[in-house]
Formats: C-alpha cells, structure tokens, sequence
C-alpha cells in the first residue's frame, strides 16, 4: 500500500481530499455499527431481549471508560495535526508518547474502580429486576477489555492524524468482524450465553490493539518515538487535557443520559421500554455514520490547514463536510423512518418491544438531517485547539438541552415526552452551532478582518 504523507492534507483539492479521508472513515463507522446492531440481532435472538436491555446497562460504563482513550487520542490527534501542519515534528512526537503515558495511567485506574464496585453501578444504570444478573456478567467481563479499547481509540485517531485513513479504517474493520465471529463461535456453537458474548467483544479488542501496535511500529507511522517521549509534558497535558475534555464531557454525557432514560423508560414502562431504547441506542451510530465518517476525515484537514494558517481551505472543507454529509444524512433518515417496523423485527420477536419501537424510532431520529452542521460545527473547534466553544458545542444537544427537556415534557406528555426531547434537543443544539460557526468563519478566518 502506498503510504500517504499528512503534507498531502496541505495540497490536494479540498473535495477529493474529503472524500479520500471521509470514506475509508465512513467503512469502518458503518462496519462498527454494523457490528453493533449485528452483535444485537445475535445476542436478542441467540440469548433473549432481556440480554438486549442487560448490555444497554453496560454501555454507560464501558463507553466512558473507553472515552478516556478517544478523548486523549481526539485531544491529542488536534496537537498532532497542527504541530504537522507547521512543520513541528517534536511536539508531534512528544504529544503522542504522551497520549499513551496518560491512555494507560487513566483507563486502568478507571476499570479497577468500576469493577470493585460493580453492585452499585449496575443497578444504578437500569439493571434492575431481570435485567441485573446479565448485566453483571457482561459488565464484568467488558471491563476487563476495556483499557485495550482505550487504547485503540487513542491509535485510531493518531493514525488519522498522519493521514492515513486506510489503515485507521483496518483498525475499526478489525474488532468489528472479529466480534461477529466470536459472537458466533462463543454463544451459537459452545452456548456460553452473556459471558460469550462479552468475551467475544472483548477478544475482539485485544486483536485490534495488536493491529495498531504493529501500524506504529512498522514504517508506515512517521511518529517514531523513544521513552523520553513518554516523559509527561505539563503544557502538552494540559493542551490534551482540555481539548481532550470536550471529548470526555461529550462521552460522559452519553453516558449520563444512558442512565437518566433508562431509569426514566423504566419507571414509565418496564423492561419493555428499556429494550426498546437499547435498540434505539444501537442504530443511532448505523443512522449517523455519514456524518461521523466525514466528521473524522474533517478533523485532521481542518487542523492541519489551520496549524499551516491557510484559512480559505479551512473555510472550504468546512461548507463540503456539512454539505456532504447533510445529503448522506437525508438519506439514512427516509430510510428510518419508512422501515422502522422491519428494522425492529430484525431484533427480536418479542411482540410487546415491536408494537412500541416503532414510532419512538421515528420520532428519535427526526432531526437526523440537520445535525451535520452540529456535529461539524463542534468538530471544527476542538481540531483548531479551541476548547472553550468547542466544550459548549458539544454539551448543548444532551447536556444543556435534551437532559432539561426529558424530565420537563414527560410532567405533560408521559413517556412520549422522553421520546420527543431527542428532535426538539437536536435542532436547538444545531441553531446554536449554526450561529457560533459563523460568527468564527466570517471573523477568525477571514484574513481581512484583524
């Protein structure tokens, strides 16, 4: 395979660019969640819809503790890009062996403490009646694999930092199928039921780790370091730090609000209404891939642009990514909301799940096409080192609007006001985006304006 050189992030026209970055990213997004929704078909039709609701609990936990190793990589990913962009190849070394100082220092402590106290956060979470003995043997298990995913999240968006994102594709290709096929060897064929499926999940980690260990020790990495890079560097972290939290606090709030829905779905309508936002949880990454894809293949060319202060190409990708990927979006969302009946089906047979997901699919995803700019728009400041609106950005579709919404609307429309807090949160978030994204393009990257 030829290797690419992250100059080229600098030089090639901006749309074939975008592409050349977004599809390989958009592949493995769609395989992921792919992966995801194919891991839920098995496990819901293999095990039970209850096994369904059981890993939905798990997701909070696990998701936050593997954010740890996104939020350094994103935080990181942005040094690096702009430290290439202006010919500053030591602080790009420097800032990578430092990722990995912190990734490995904050994932483990994060997975000790979950485990020693696993009998509070279960139930905490919604794993509650039926739903907790499953929980806890998936969540035990994951937990263990989850610093090696921390890990592979930090390698995935260095190598996407460099410009490479063929090999950031394999990276996500790898644990996808690898699941699937441990999913199948683990619960169809020796019956292990929950445990198999956490240890497929889990083993398919650790391939993909060896995978990226392998890309940074071969040539194909420009970012060769040595143990004094592994050194902490106080202006470095505190850079990752707080472009990292943007991630973080995104990734928390997810969480967060895992927790919130399902005890709040719970209370309204039992097992039932759990099983069915897990099956919602699981298709929101399917239904936003384009736009994750091409958020990913956006971040590097706009900070290296940026670091190389060439600002009409930052400006430039800025209205392709959210062109583009508004189009892609529309299309996900026609199909959402013509076939939610058949996607419901797909997994599981439990009556009482199909005749409720539905129409709260439906009206989840109502906004789906609109949230390109929200996305792109929180994106672009977190990759030109802007952590302050990048941070508030990112806070508004969940933090500051949906979490208020789903406990004011419910007092007046039960458990359908739960459901339509998704749409109202995702527009007033992207009208707030929409308005701070201007206001940077007509007066940061406008070389006339001083």
């Amino acid at each position: 395979m030829a290797k690419t050189s992250s100059k080229d992030l600098g030089t090639q026209p901006i749309g074939s660019l975008l592409i050349k970055q977004a599809v390989p990213a958009s592949i493995g997004i769609l395989v992921m969640s792919l992966n995801i929704l194919v891991d839920t078909i098995f496990v819901g039709n293999w095990i039970g819809s209850t096994a369904i609701a059981a890993i939905n609990v798990v997701l909070p936990v696990s998701f936050f503790i593997a954010a740890l190793g996104m939020a350094i990589g994103v935080g990181g990913s942005s040094i690096i890009s702009r430290a290439l962009g202006a010919e500053n190849k030591p602080k790009a070394l420097t800032t990578f062996g430092n990722q990995i100082t912190l990734t490995f220092l904050f994932t483990i402590s994060f997975a000790v403490f979950g485990l020693y106290f696993v009998e509070t956060l279960i139930p905490a979470f919604g794993g509650k009646g039926s739903i907790y003995d499953p929980a806890k043997i998936y969540y035990e298990i994951i937990l263990y694999g989850v610093p090696v995913l921390g890990f592979v999240m930090l390698g995935n968006n260095v190598i996407r930092a460099e410009g490479n994102p063929k090999f950031a594709m394999y990276a996500m290709l790898i644990p996808s199928v690898g699941n699937l096929l441990l999913d199948y060897i683990f619960i169809n064929v020796l019956d292990y039921g929950m445990a198999g499926a956490a240890w497929a999940t889990t083993g398919s980690y650790i391939v993909a780790f060896l995978f990226i260990l392998w890309y940074f020790l071969s040539k194909n990495s420009e970012l060769k370091i040595n143990t004094a890079h592994f050194k902490l560097d106080k202006a470095i972290v505190s850079e990752i730090g707080s472009l990292g939290f943007v991630t973080l606090a995104r990734q928390a709030v997810v969480s967060v609000t895992f927790l919130l829905v399902n005890n709040a779905l719970f209370d309204f309508g039992g097992e039932t209404s759990v099983t069915a936002y897990a099956i919602v949880g699981r298709l929101s990454m399917f239904a936003l891939f384009p736009v994750f894809g091409i958020t990913q293949g956006f971040i590097p060319i706009a900070g290296f642009n940026f670091g190389a202060e060439q600002y009409d190409r930052v400006k430039a990708v800025i209205y392709t990514a959210i062109k583009y990927a508004t189009v892609l979006a529309a299309i996900v969302f026609i199909v959402l909301m013509i076939f939610p009946e058949v996607i419901t089906k797909s997994f599981t047979t439990d009556i009482a799940v199909i005749n409720v997901t539905p129409n709260n699919m439906r009206l989840a995803f109502a906004a789906i096409p609109i949230l390109a700019i929200q996305l792109i728009g929180a994106a672009y400041f977190q990759a030109v080192g802007k952590a302050l609106p990048a941070l508030i950005l990112t806070l508004t579709r969940q933090a500051i609007f949906f979490i208020p919404l789903m406990y004011i609307l419910p007092l007046y429309f039960g458990e359908l006001g739960i459901w339509m807090s998704f749409p109202i949160a995702d527009v007033l978030s992207t009208i707030v985006t929409w308005f701070f994204l201007r206001r940077e393009m007509r007066l940061k990257l406008n070389p006339s304006i001083t």
